[in-house]
């Protein structure tokens, strides 16, 4: 990796720097879209005290899941938490601290991050416990909560083709959260179907701009279906 060339080409590389202690933001909805392998590396390097923002945590044994089985998530933001019995349990038993976050929230905090505006008022959680502790405020006769933003020291996603300056794409709504999250980490690392050169991608389709990404890796994918319903013969 070297100037505007983000690739690396080790899970190893495109990790260093991330120790015990560290926040991530991790892309994904579900398992649509999710940075599986980077999500397997941290796995690997058994990092633990973990803050991480993220829709959900994957499910038992993949994506997020992984990193519940031997406890090295500390603390989540997330709104959702079905399809994942370690999750619940963990939360229900005190052993991991879960801040739930309404989902339009939690992609705007994120985004806050990335464009550098500290904080912003919502209307969304007011009158419910979402709103417990935090500055609220009225504007034209509506009550607003104000929500902080996310700032992670790792931002993890999955997008579908990037040059090797970084510059992304994302495939149909395996998009969800990864822009977002591109943004707000202060270290970007990005895994990819696909790397190309400069100049194949049109620059009118490009989402996320290299000028976010720090690292680019290519990897390979599993692409497991969340939940399949088949039809009663």
């Amino acid at each position: 990796m070297a100037g505007f060339d983000k690739v690396v080409h080790s899970y190893e590389e495109a990790l260093a720097g991330l120790t015990d202690g560290m926040s991530m933001a991790v892309g994904g909805f579900g398992l649509c879209g999710i940075p599986e392998n980077l999500i397997a590396q941290v796995k690997k390097m058994g990092t633990r005290d973990l803050t991480v923002f993220s829709n959900n945590c994957g499910v038992d044994g993949f994506g997020l899941g992984l990193l519940l089985q031997d406890k090295q998530i500390s603390r989540i933001y997330a709104s959702y938490v079905g399809e994942n019995k370690e999750f619940e349990r963990q939360m229900l038993e005190g052993e991991l601290e879960v801040i739930l976050t309404p989902q339009g929230t939690l992609a705007e905090k994120m985004r806050a991050g990335g464009a550098g505006i500290p904080a912003f008022y919502t209307a969304t959680g007011y009158g419910t416990p979402i709103a417990e502790g935090k500055e609220t405020r009225e504007f034209n006769g509506r009550h607003y909560v104000l929500e902080e933003a996310i700032n992670a020291d790792f931002s993890l996603v999955k997008a579908w083709k990037a040059d090797r300056y970084g510059n992304a794409i994302y495939r149909h709504t395996a998009q969800n959260f990864n822009p977002m999250a591109a943004t707000c980490g202060k270290i970007c690392v990005m895994e990819v179907e696909e790397i190309v050169e400069p100049g194949e991608l049109d620059p009118a389709q490009i989402q996320t701009p290299g000028i976010y990404v720090n690292r680019l890796i290519q990897g390979t994918f599993e692409k497991r279906i969340e939940k399949r319903t088949v039809r009663q013969g």
